[in-house]
């Protein structure tokens, strides 16, 4: 039996596995857009936005950022009156090795869709 779903339910569907698969994997995106330079959480926020068409709450990008920070894999300093990311040495290679581990991963997740 074949089920058909229509072209306004496919797009929700992907819509909504978009969102997840972003929010998922927020922390390597922002680990790989910190390689670029230093970030504050609103350039994360609307790097997202721009680049994702995903508006993610404040909340949720500085909670991530505070745990990266606590792991050694970001580090924090004021500039002005806002605060803003580096990748310390430690997050640097994390995401390299990410980055690396690419054909990996992509194996990986169609493994996992195939059943």
């Amino acid at each position: 039996m074949t089920i058909i779903i229509g072209d306004a339910m496919e797009a929700k569907i992907l819509r909504s596995m978009h969102e997840r698969i972003i929010k998922s994997f927020m922390d390597v995106i922002i680990l790989s857009q910190l390689r670029n330079g230093p970030m504050s959480g609103y350039d994360v926020i609307s790097y997202i936005h721009n680049k994702f068409r995903l508006l993610v709450s404040s909340g949720t990008v500085y909670s991530l950022l505070y745990s990266l920070e606590r792991d050694g894999l970001i580090e924090g300093t004021w500039s002005e009156r806002k605060r803003v990311y580096n990748l310390t040495d430690k997050g640097r290679k994390m995401i390299e090795t990410i980055l690396n581990a690419n054909d990996k991963i992509k194996s990986f997740l169609i493994n996992l869709l195939k059943g």
